[in-house]
């Protein structure tokens, strides 16, 4: 599944379109690279989400048959202020 819609569907970020904005300034990482909007996402990677002075780390569980608000489809490793 595309990062940008894993995102928006996990409700980690709420718009679609500012997930993409994210991820394409390099915001966003995928097992330790930075990722753009069309990164493919897999169960078992690590995102890491830059929101100006946070930093929010997840795991991937679930990308298949996700529903809207679909909060347990990730795990939270941590929460970091920079």
């Amino acid at each position: 599944m595309r990062l940008d819609k894993y995102l928006k569907i996990t409700r980690v970020i709420k718009r679609r379109t500012v997930a993409n904005g994210a991820a394409d300034a390099g915001r966003v990482t995928v097992n330790g690279r930075v990722a753009k909007a069309c990164t493919n996402v897999k169960p078992g990677d690590i995102l890491e989400i830059n929101f100006g002075e946070k930093t929010l780390r997840i795991k991937a569980l679930q990308t298949e048959n996700l529903s809207q608000n679909a909060s347990d489809a990730y795990e939270i490793l941590g929460e970091e202020d920079d």
